[in-house]
């Protein structure tokens, strides 16, 4: 599933094909594509809506539009991307948005459309006025200036969780998934198992400045392609622990070990990440 740095990759490239353009009209090839609205309203809805502006929020695409906030979760194996000219709909798309033409004297009068394309029929759309109804339930940003080191020393004392799926819970904090939250803890030495209540004031700065670093070396590498369906990044060439089961540890040597917590796979060094008794 793509997490937030592959998303806000997503974001930045579509951004300068789509802010200015108008929708002409939504061609929904599933309908379950939806979660809001009905497939009637959706496509009256839509229909001559300005894109303002193109951006992230946590594992969201958000294109706010004139009247409109229009928000896609990729889920596995989602993707948005611009088609030009008249193109035949392909095997996987599920939402096609034709846009008005470019105002380019080069390009000018070529179709444009924004696909999005799912092959597993996971992701979905909201169009929605009140963006609160679909992120009113997001934790903190973990790239914003709101979220500091002191914020989460508190949101970690406050429950009794462990660290890994409680940093994947995104009522916590927004936007991480299995690849950054395996890496973070490893750079922050914290072993995924210990307990959220446990960790001290300089390890959870460690730990702040850990997601911080790796989300964004994510985003300057445009992410991680680590399977057929997110395209284009190259992280998955840096990775320090994920996905590098026997593998030896890049700070001491020592063979990365793969555990299963909350049924996700994680990756450790049990050298490194080690739990205080």
């Amino acid at each position: 599933m793509p997490e937030l740095p592959e998303v806000e990759t997503i974001a930045r490239k579509l951004r300068p094909e789509l802010v200015g353009k108008s929708i002409i009209k939504a061609d929904l090839l599933w309908s379950r594509t939806l979660a809001t609205p009905t497939s009637t309203k959706f496509k009256r809805q839509i229909a001559g809506q300005e894109i303002k502006a193109v951006g992230r929020r946590a594992k969201y695409v958000h294109i706010q539009l004139s009247e409109y906030h229009l928000f896609v979760h990729l889920r596995m194996s989602g993707d948005l991307y611009i088609k030009k000219g008249k193109t035949a709909p392909g095997k996987h798309d599920r939402l096609i948005l034709d846009l008005t033409p470019s105002p380019s004297p080069f390009r000018r009068g070529e179709t444009t459309r924004l696909v999005f394309n799912d092959t597993r029929k996971f992701g979905r759309v909201w169009l929605v006025r009140d963006p609160e109804e679909v992120i009113g339930g997001l934790g903190p940003e973990p790239l914003s200036d709101e979220f500091t080191t002191a914020v989460l020393y508190e949101n970690l004392q406050s429950r009794h969780r462990q660290l890994k799926p409680l940093l994947l819970d995104q009522a916590f904090l927004a936007g991480m998934g299995n690849i950054y939250t395996d890496e973070a803890l490893h750079m922050a030495r914290l072993h995924p198992l210990a307990a959220s209540d446990s960790v001290n004031r300089e390890q959870a700065q460690a730990l702040w400045e850990a997601i911080r670093e790796v989300l964004k070396e994510g985003i300057r590498r445009s992410g991680a392609s680590i399977d057929w369906v997110y395209r284009g990044g190259e992280f998955q060439n840096y990775f320090r622990v994920y996905d590098r089961k026997d593998q030896p540890c890049p700070v001491c040597g020592t063979a990365i070990k793969r555990l299963v917590i909350g049924q996700r796979g994680t990756h450790v060094c049990p050298n490194c990440q080690r739990i205080r008794s």
